[in-house]
C-alpha cells in the first residue's frame, strides 16, 4: 500500500473480504493482531486473523496486504494456510481490545473503548494503531448502551493498554529492543541464557525471527530451530533468505531436513533442495534465488518499481537480471545485466532490453570462494548473476554473502559492540 495511506477504523474491517490479486475472494478478516509496546509507544499492527471457506482462521502479514479499499483487502496472494496460533506477545484487537475500560490520562477518567484507528507509516511497510474511539461514562450492558460523550483520541492519551516497564518476560525483552536492528538483536540473543534465548525467539513473528536467525552463529540457529514446533520451523525457513535457510538445513540431520522440507510450500522447498545441492563455498551454494528478473520488454520504470522493494537488501537492489521466459529461476537464457545507477539515467520508457551490460562474465555455479571474492573485487561488484552452463540465470551471489564466509568462524563474537545492556537473569 502506498506511504501516506488513510487512517482505517478497525471497525471497518470487521468481516471484510479479502482477495487474490486475481480477484478470486480466499476468506474474510476476523482479527487483527497486534504487538503492545513498552510505555506510550503505539501498538505495531502485525497483521490480520483471516477466516478461509473452509472455516479454517489463518494469519496474513500486513507485508502481504497491498490494497484496502471500497470495503475489500486485496493480498499479494501468497497465503500460508496453516492455523493460526495466538503468540504470548500478540494482542487480539477485536478480542481483547474493543470494549476495554481504560482511563484518559489527563483527566483520570475510565473510557470504553469503542474503535482504534490505524495507518501505515509514511514510507515503511509497517503499520502502527494510532488513536482511540471511547466514550464517557459507565460501561453499558449487552441489552443498553452506556450514554456519554465520545471522543478520539491519541494512543498516548490513555493508559491501560501497554505493557507495564517492569518484569524479565519475554514481552518485555521484545519491546525494549525492538528497535534494534536484527544484527544487533541477534547479538543480544546470543549472550542470553538458553531458556531466555528460546522464550524470546517464541515470541518473535516469524519474518522477525528470520531476520535474526541470519545473523547468528551456526549453533545458536540450530538450538533454536531445534525448539520450535517443526510446523513453526518450516514457517521461519520460508522467511528466510533461500542461501541461509540452505545453510542452516544443511547443518541438521538428514532425517530432520526431510521432515523440515516436506512441511514448506513445495516452491520454497525446490529451492533449498537445489542450493543445498551444490558445495558451501561455491558460487551456486553462496547465491540466492531470488534476484530481480525481469523480461527483455520490461521498462526502466518497471525495473524501478523493483528494485524499491523495501524487502530486499541493498545488495540486491543495485542490479536487475534480464531474461528470456520463465523469469523466475532458473530462468530462461539470461541476456545481461542492468545496474541500477543506469536505470536513474534512462527515460522511463526505455526497455531495459536496450540497456543491457552483457559484457560481463557470470559466474559458474562450481566457481569457489576465492574466484568469487576475486570476481567482486575486480570489478567492484556488489552482486553478481550465477549462470549454468545452457545459459539459464539460477541466482546471485551478494557481497555480503562472500564476506560471511571469508571472515574467521567467530568474527560476530569479537565484532558486535552495543551500547545498551541487556539483563540475562531467568535461566
Amino acid at each position: 500500500m502506498a506511504a501516506g495511506a488513510p487512517r482505517i477504523f478497525v471497525s471497518h474491517l470487521s468481516g471484510v473480504a479479502v482477495f487474490d490479486p486475481t480477484g478470486d475472494q480466499v476468506g474474510r478478516v476476523r482479527d487483527l493482531v497486534v504487538m503492545l509496546r513498552v510505555g506510550q509507544r503505539p501498538p505495531r499492527l502485525l497483521g490480520l486473523v483471516v477466516e478461509l471457506a473452509t472455516r479454517r482462521r489463518i494469519f496474513l502479514p500486513m507485508t502481504r496486504v497491498t490494497a484496502i479499499q471500497a470495503g475489500q483487502l486485496i493480498t499479494t496472494g501468497v497465503l500460508n494456510v496453516r492455523r493460526f496460533e495466538q503468540r504470548p506477545t500478540e494482542r487480539l484487537v477485536f478480542g481483547e481490545l474493543l470494549d476495554r475500560r481504560v482511563t484518559l490520562t489527563e483527566t483520570g477518567e475510565e473510557v470504553t473503548v469503542l474503535d482504534l484507528s490505524v495507518h501505515q507509516l509514511p514510507a515503511r511497510r509497517e503499520w502502527e494503531i494510532d488513536r482511540v474511539f471511547v466514550r464517557k461514562g459507565r460501561k453499558g450492558s449487552a441489552f443498553r448502551r452506556a450514554k456519554g460523550e465520545a471522543l478520539t483520541v491519541e494512543w498516548s492519551a490513555v493508559t491501560g493498554f501497554s505493557l507495564e516497564e517492569q518484569g524479565q518476560g519475554a514481552e518485555n525483552l521484545l519491546a525494549t529492543f525492538e528497535q534494534l536492528r536484527p544484527a544487533d538483536l541477534a547479538n543480544v540473543l546470543h549472550h542470553l541464557s538458553a531458556k531466555r534465548r528460546a522464550e524470546v525467539a517464541a515470541a518473535l513473528d516469524d519474518d522477525r525471527l528470520a531476520d535474526v536467525l541470519e545473523e547468528l552463529p551456526e549453533d545458536d540457529q540450530i538450538e533454536i530451530l531445534g525448539k520450535l514446533k517443526e510446523e513453526r520451523a518450516a514457517d521461519v525457513l520460508e522467511a528466510m533468505d533461500p542461501d541461509d535457510a540452505a545453510d542452516l538445513l544443511g547443518e541438521l540431520p538428514p532425517d530432520e531436513q526431510e521432515r523440515l522440507l516436506s512441511l514448506m510450500q513445495p516452491g520454497d522447498a525446490a529451492d533449498m533442495r537445489r542450493l543445498m545441492s551444490y558445495e558451501e563455498r561455491t558460487a551456486g551454494g553462496l547465491m540466492t534465488t531470488e534476484p530481480i528478473v525481469l523480461r527483455p520488454d520490461a521498462t526502466v520504470a518497471d525495473a524501478l518499481a523493483h528494485i524499491r522493494n523495501p524487502d530486499l537488501s541493498p545488495a540486491l537492489a543495485a542490479q536487475v537480471y534480464v531474461c528470456r521466459p520463465p523469469d523466475e529461476t532458473p530462468t530462461g537464457k539470461y541476456l545481461g545485466t542492468v545496474h541500477f545507477q543506469r536505470l536513474l539515467r534512462e527515460p522511463p520508457p526505455s526497455l531495459v532490453s536496450s540497456i543491457l551490460d552483457s559484457d560481463l562474465q557470470p559466474l559458474d555455479p562450481e566457481a569457489e570462494l576465492p574466484a568469487i571474492a576475486g570476481f567482486f573485487a575486480t570489478y567492484d561488484m556488489v552482486a553478481a548473476p550465477v549462470v549454468d552452463e545452457a545459459g539459464a540465470l539460477l541466482g546471485a551471489v551478494t557481497v555480503d554473502d562472500v564476506l560471511d564466509h571469508m571472515l574467521p568462524e567467530d568474527w560476530r563474537e569479537s565484532e558486535f559492540h552495543l551500547d545498551e545492556e541487556v539483563t540475562t537473569d531467568g535461566s
